[in-house]
Formats: structure tokens, sequence, C-alpha cells
């Protein structure tokens, strides 16, 4: 993938371009892996159309990003590569064969509520419902960069409340013994530094970020009232019209994201990696 063989196109004016001329059913040289690497940190979302992916191809681009994280929600994972959770609302023989079902799904950041988060994620299309479920990105370094001087000074070295069983009450389904000790209550910075390009970003969202630690209930409810509806403003939000074929890999360190339900007479089949930081950035705080 030198310069000459591919074309990027913005996909808004705060992040996020989409990259054409790259298979990723194929392998791809090392110097276009770094250029994969260094695109996804400056731009946090690329956009890749008219794939054809095998799931190994998926676990393998994804990999040239860091190590692949094996998800909490086993009975989700898929049988043949378990670094892989299925998104799905489709059923087979009375289960349902992936997670988050056809409702909406509200901002978040993918496992914000675990020691070492997921740096990124790439997520491809399978099976597409015939309207909904477009995917909003919200870019939570424009968002703290653009926020008030005063506000910076009192959330940055604040630490908040991160909750998994929280997002599932909104929006999922309640996980077992064994995965909720996996996956307890957890005390986030509010402000991360990504562990690549030095930046700072909000590392809050509303769907599992339920108290900022040091301020009393009322304080912290209305301070993150404020920060949600501020990062989710026009100018920071991208959202995506999936087309099949398409592959998306964000910055997860930098942008979270949400879902817009779909109609459950449709079926949808989404297939996912979490990836992990390199092991000497993982405590990129």
């Amino acid at each position: 993938m030198s310069q000459s063989s591919h074309t990027i196109r913005k996909l808004s004016s705060s992040f996020g371009i989409e990259i054409s001329g790259i298979d990723l059913s194929k392998d791809i040289s090392a110097m276009d892996q770094m250029v994969i690497r260094e695109l996804w940190a400056k731009h946090q979302l690329l956009l890749f159309r008219g794939q054809s992916l095998r799931e190994e191809d998926l676990v393998r681009t994804s990999r040239y990003i860091g190590d692949l994280e094996i998800h909490i929600r086993r009975e989700y994972l898929s049988d043949e590569n378990p670094e892989i959770l299925l998104v799905s609302n489709i059923k087979k023989d009375g289960r349902s064969v992936g997670i988050l079902s056809d409702t909406e799904v509200g901002w978040h950041y993918d496992q914000i509520y675990l020691p070492r988060p997921a740096v990124g994620s790439m997520l491809m299309a399978v099976k597409l419902p015939s309207s909904g479920g477009q995917t909003s990105f919200a870019d939570m370094t424009a968002a703290f960069e653009a926020l008030p001087d005063e506000i910076k000074s009192k959330i940055n070295g604040t630490k908040a409340v991160q909750s998994y069983e929280a997002f599932n009450a909104q929006f999922s389904v309640t996980t077992n013994k064994t995965q909720k000790k996996l996956s307890p209550d957890i005390e986030q910075p509010l402000v991360r530094t990504h562990p690549i390009s030095g930046r700072k970003a909000l590392y809050i969202c509303p769907g599992m970020t339920t108290q900022i630690v040091g301020m009393d209930a009322h304080e912290s409810a209305e301070m993150l009232d404020y920060l949600f509806d501020f990062s989710v403003r026009p100018k920071f939000v991208y959202t995506h019209n999936w087309q099949m074929g398409d592959v998306l890999l964000w910055d997860n360190a930098s942008t979270m994201h949400r879902r817009e339900p779909f109609d459950g007479n449709d079926e949808r089949l989404m297939k996912r990696t979490p990836i992990f930081p390199p092991e000497d950035l993982a405590v990129p705080f």
C-alpha cells in the first residue's frame, strides 16, 4: 500500500477517513501495516469499503494494531475464532447468536470497565437490516480540547467510576456470576492520555460512567450531564450508514460510539474484535 495505491476521503470535519484501494483479505507488507497504524492514530476512525473478509482476515487485520482480547461474554464469541464477538439479533435454536439485539445501544466506550481497556475496535458488516442500525462516533479528543479552560482544570486528574452492569441494565443482558467477577466497577481517569498520540480525550460515556470520584452525587451528576451533552454536539459526531462490505476500525481510546435501533424482523450480524494497547503502553494515563 504505497502512497500512490490508495486514496483518502474525509468522513467529517473533525475526524475519520475512508481509505480506498486496500484489500484487507490479502496479506499486506510491514510498511503498509505501519501506514494503517499511523492513519488510525491520526484520524481515529478508518472506513474500508467493498471488503469481502473471512473471520481469519478480520483477526489478522486487527492484529496490525495490537493483541486481541477474548471478550468476557463468551456465549457470544465465534466458535472458530474466539477473538471475534458476534453482535446480532439473530436467534438459532431459540438462542441469540450475538449480543445487543435490535434496540438502541447508547453512547459507550468498549471495555472501559477493564483494567487494561481496549485501545481499538474493528467491526465488519455481515448481514444488514433494510434500514436503521447506523453507528455514530463522537470525537472525544476534539470535545476535550474545546472545553472551557475552567472545566478542563476541574476534571484533569480526576477519576470516574465505570460500570459494565450499568450498561447491561440499560442496553444489554445481565452477566452471569463468573462474568461479574471479571468486570467489577472500576475507577478510570476522566481524561485519558492517548498511549500513541499523546493527545488527551474525555474518557467517560453515558452508558457506563456512574460517578466522578471526589464529588458529591449532585455535583457529579451535574458535571457528567454537562460533559455528556457537550461531547455529542453535532460538530464532534460522525454517523455511519452501513453498506455490505464495510469494515470500520476505530480508536477506542478517544472515540465513543452508539447504535440506532432497527426493525427486529430484519436480521443484522456484525463481527467485532477488541484490540489491546501494546503491552509497554498498557496503562496509558
